[in-house]
């Protein structure tokens, strides 16, 4: 008897296993028709899972079976054991809070329990870098049984109980089994490090200025001074005196160079640099995936927009020392040519896989794009700027408008530019898409619009330079599981880099026409940053998701623009007045860096995986391993940036 009922449960389990994996199938097979984009209809089905597998692995929630010992934890993952104690089999999906109106993706099934006092049971890795909501429904008639929201903590452990209550409702409940770790202890650590660092760089600033530490500094200095002489020929006889009776003229002397546009240069480059190496694997250090704003989002708009800043006075400059408007013309086509280049270079560097591919050439990038903003920029200021600014009056009526109405045309320009990325945007028929589509495809949008990542800007890119030659690997690919090519620094988004570039132009109007009036200056650019942020607030709607324009770095969005412009003014008055005026700050660290900007960028980019910027880590799914590995990256920069400023050698194109 025994053995018949032993029989009879294992053709029942057998049955139950070809059923759960039936329902699987068929559940695979829609998401994969839902979201499967078109180039991928030409490959094979094998490659296409196993790129997706190697492409979302590291921060998707993945479903495993098994003992818990044989399951290894990442970064930005905890256990999660799903107990099932209901009739039926579950289905778990699982969907990102993170993701704006994403479709739930499988997670796995938990077979229903075998018998009074047992349950089923299953275990998984899931993501922790946002909350995410749980569905369970029953396999047997889809029905949702239960919704649990909840934010995982790294490498914790979790229990997911689904009990029936009664014959028409289930609880479902989250149990902690083991504490998470707290992953931004690193960070308060080197935040203590580095400020205690500064506080006693200052502490001996300060020291160094009392009379007598002064003195006994000038004793020591004096003594080996004079040890030296009587060692040596006591000088060279080469030095003659001074010669005063020179009839030329004394040379003319040079404007005096803001420290605060080569800080706030500086602080953006710094951060760039932290980012660009990993930022310790932090996800807030990482782009959003679509729409919103993190830290790295911050620093690329200031770089460029402190660059239409130092346009407005080089030109300037360049014009009063009495150089032709051809001249300077040809300099900037020229430095564009090179930035350009350099770039090309960087994103294309194929060290190790063997020589390059025209086919495959990516043509878009971060240099590119400050190549043709500062082309555009810097031409209309030459066509408009004015050499003798003295001339003008600065207490006048039409002196709280001088800096704008003096360039008008320049002005017109650039609205007419944003008035044609307005209509590209939103009026651009895309194939297969809806027109003045913003959003991310893939999942996002319950995955109506898979193909349709980024809209008219993507299509643009397809069709001026090639699939084959924009960025394969957007950052969204992980959270919105998007498999279409997507550039961030495309072309229609060039037309809004050029309009924040015109935006820090304008900064430097305002610091050449106020300049001996550090209030004007500093008033004028607070009402620009609070002109500016109540225009990204209508844009907006004060949402991230909500708004007309969302704020979106990889769109480079009007309101991108304006919010980060907005930052720009309020943050450079900041600066300009703890350093320009005030002289609290020197600027320093970030002033040396920012002095060496193209070097250090480039520089950054070359050497990311060269001893002593990356090393091989003892535990590489640790956040303190790679944020002491990037913070030492970063601060060797500064201080090679630092030690280029001393031996004076700076690299200008």
């Amino acid at each position: 008897m025994s053995e018949a009922v032993a029989l009879m449960a294992k053709k029942e389990s057998k049955k139950n296993i070809k059923q759960t994996s039936s329902v699987v199938r068929k559940i695979q097979k829609k998401q994969a028709d839902l979201v499967r984009p078109e180039i991928t209809e030409m490959l094979p089905l094998s490659a296409a899972v196993l790129v997706a597998a190697v492409c979302l692995t590291p921060l998707a929630p993945i479903s495993a079976s098994g003992s818990r010992q044989h399951m290894s934890l990442k970064m930005d993952e905890a256990f999660l054991t799903v107990n099932n104690e209901l009739d039926t089999d579950v289905l778990v999906s699982w969907v990102s809070q993170h993701c704006y109106q994403c479709a739930f993706q499988l997670l796995g099934v938990i077979p229903k329990r075998s018998g009074p006092g047992d349950l089923g049971s299953v275990e998984f890795n899931v993501g922790t870098q946002h909350e995410i909501s749980l569905q369970l429904n029953s396999t047997q008639t889809n029905e949702e049984l239960c919704m649990v929201p909840f934010h995982f903590g790294e490498f914790g452990n979790y229990s997911l109980w689904a009990k029936s209550v009664n014959s028409s409702s289930v609880n479902c409940s989250i149990v902690t089994d083991a504490e998470p770790v707290n992953s931004y202890m690193p960070i308060l650590f080197a935040f203590i490090i580095l400020a205690g660092l500064a506080l006693l760089v200052d502490v001996a600033r300060r020291i160094s200025q009392f009379n007598a530490v002064r003195g006994l500094f000038l004793r020591i200095g004096g003594s080996m001074e004079t040890e030296r002489l009587i060692n040596s020929e006591l000088g060279s006889p080469r030095m003659t005196a001074p010669v005063t009776d020179n009839i030329l003229p004394p040379p003319p002397s040079t404007s005096k160079r803001l420290r605060s546009l080569d800080t706030f240069r500086g602080i953006s480059l710094v951060i760039m640099v932290f980012v660009n190496y990993g930022g310790g694997r932090y996800w807030f250090f990482r782009h959003e995936s679509w729409n919103g704003l993190t830290v790295a989002d911050l620093v690329f708009p200031w770089f460029v927009f402190i660059m239409g800043t130092s346009i407005a006075l080089s030109i300037n400059s360049m014009l009063r020392a009495g150089s032709s408007r051809r001249s300077a013309l040809g300099k900037v086509v020229w430095r564009s040519v090179q930035l350009f280049i350099i770039g090309l270079v960087i994103i294309n560097p194929n060290y190790c896989q063997g020589a390059l591919s025209w086919n495959s050439l990516r043509i878009p990038g971060v240099l590119q794009r400050l190549a043709w903003s500062y082309l555009v920029v810097a031409s209309l200021d030459l066509l408009v700027a004015r050499g003798h600014l003295d001339i003008y009056a600065t207490d006048t009526r039409w002196s709280r408008c001088l800096d704008i109405l003096l360039y008008w045309p320049a002005w017109l320009c650039v609205i007419l530019l944003e008035v044609a990325w307005l209509c590209l945007t939103f009026l651009l028929p895309v194939p297969g898409c809806p027109t003045g589509y913003l959003g991310p495809g893939g999942i996002g949008d319950m995955g109506l619009y898979a193909n349709c990542t980024g809209g008219a800007a993507a299509f643009i890119d397809r069709w001026l330079l090639g699939e084959n030659h924009i960025y394969q690997t957007p950052s969204l690919r992980v959270m919105y599981r998007s498999h279409v090519p997507y550039d961030p620094e495309g072309v229609l988004g060039s037309i809004n880099s050029i309009l924040i570039t015109f935006l820090g132009l304008q900064a430097g109007k305002i610091i050449l026409h106020y300049r001996d009036i550090s209030t004007s200056i500093i008033s004028r650019f607070f009402i620009w940053g609070l002109f500016l942020g109540v225009i990204s607030a209508v844009l907006t709607k004060c949402s991230t998701n909500q708004g007309f324009i969302p704020v979106n770095k990889n769109l480079w969005s009007l309101s991108y623009v304006t919010t980060l412009a907005c930052f720009a003014f309020v943050l450079l008055a900041i600066i300009y007045y703890a350093v320009d005026v005030k002289k609290w700050w020197s600027g320093a660290p970030f002033y040396y860096p920012g002095m060496n900007s193209i070097l250090v960028y480039v520089g950054h980019e070359v050497f990311e995986n060269y001893f002593p910027f990356r090393w091989q880590m003892a535990n590489s799914q640790s956040h303190t391993e790679h944020l002491a590995q990037n913070l030492v990256a970063t601060c060797c920069w500064v201080f090679i940036s630092y030690i280029l400023y001393r031996k004076k050698i700076f690299w200008k194109i």
